[in-house]
This record gives structure tokens, C-alpha cells and sequence, in this order.
């Protein structure tokens, strides 16, 4: 497996699109030890000892491109109570979608009004892409990204001298009050 260095991630699996056929490829890609340091600065947490994925990879429609498969990751991360070490496994099926730029099914359903419709539970707008390459890496690390916890905290760890907020102070206080004291002589 070849690979490349990209500006963008620290993990890249470039794919040729003209290479692609109807019937899914496998492929199985896995971050080397230089990848995993570059995917700990990027995701901002403290190591990352895996990342591994399995892919299928075919055509989607005439020009597009079908990513569906599964990364997994073990991340350590900082604890949000008490900064221990948090040691988290990452399991995720994903698929994602890319067309070339000039595509007719990237572009988003509209009403004629210019708003756009989306379905927050409906499925992602296709990616686009240029030229004739694809960075399946880059869709990996993102899909293992999204899967991180953005509050990891140790088990049985609570906050002990939390202090709730119930908002009974959030009045502000009349400039009248200091009147009702004041008396007439």
C-alpha cells in the first residue's frame, strides 16, 4: 500500500477513482506509528495506539464513489474531572459518499424560495471531490473523530464541590429598591 503525505490529515489512503468497479473492493488500511502521533495532535488527545479499517470500496451511480465500512480505535484521553489518563475504544460502521465537483447529485434539494432542505436524520450529502483521487484515509479519521467522546470521564469520578446554578439571582435589581428604605421627614 502506498501512501502519501497530505497538508490536511495525518492519515491518507489515496484511491484512484478510475480504478474503481461496481463490485466492492476490500480493503483493509492501518495507521503506521508516525500517523498515530500526527492523528493524537489533530484530534487533541493524549495518544493513539490504533486505528485500523476495513473498506468496501465501489462505484456509486455513474461517477461517484461508495465508501462503507468499519474503523476501529483505542485513544487514550485526558479526563474531564480529573485529568487522569481515560483509555477509550472507538468501533463505528460508516459509508460516505463522494462525486466529482461537477456533479448534478451534489447539490443540495432546494424549494424555490433558495432554502435548503435537510433531513437531519436523512442521509449525508455526497462529498465532493477533483481531479481523479479520493483520500479514503482522511474519510476514516474522520468518521473515528466524530466517534470520540468530547467528555471522557474515569468510571465512578463525580464532580465534588459542584455548585449548580438554579438562575433564582438572575434578576437584575430595580433602582428603585434603595427607595423603599428612604423615608420623608
Amino acid at each position: 500500500m502506498k501512501r502519501h503525505d497530505s497538508d490536511e490529515t495525518p492519515f491518507s489512503y489515496p484511491v484512484k477513482v478510475g480504478h474503481i468497479s461496481a463490485n466492492p473492493v476490500d480493503v483493509h488500511i492501518e495507521a503506521d506509528d508516525r500517523e498515530l502521533v500526527g492523528l493524537a495532535a489533530l484530534w487533541d488527545v493524549l495518544s493513539v495506539s490504533k486505528l485500523e479499517a476495513d473498506l468496501k470500496i465501489s462505484r456509486w451511480k455513474r461517477d461517484g464513489v461508495r465508501i462503507k465500512g468499519n474503523v476501529k480505535a483505542k485513544i487514550v484521553q485526558a479526563c474531564v474531572v480529573t485529568l487522569e489518563p481515560v483509555e477509550s475504544d472507538i468501533d463505528e460502521d460508516f459509508e460516505h459518499i463522494f462525486v466529482p465537483e461537477d456533479s448534478k447529485l451534489a447539490r443540495a434539494p432546494s424549494v424555490d424560495a433558495g432554502e435548503m432542505i435537510l433531513d437531519p436524520d436523512g442521509p449525508d450529502l455526497p462529498e465532493t471531490f477533483t481531479g481523479d483521487t479520493i483520500d479514503a484515509g482522511a474519510a476514516v479519521a474522520e468518521f473515528a473523530a466524530l466517534a470520540i467522546d468530547p467528555y471522557p470521564r474515569k468510571p465512578g469520578v463525580e464532580f465534588e464541590a459542584h455548585i449548580e446554578d438554579t438562575g433564582e439571582d438572575d434578576r437584575k435589581p430595580s433602582p428603585f429598591a434603595v427607595l423603599k428604605d428612604w423615608k420623608k421627614e
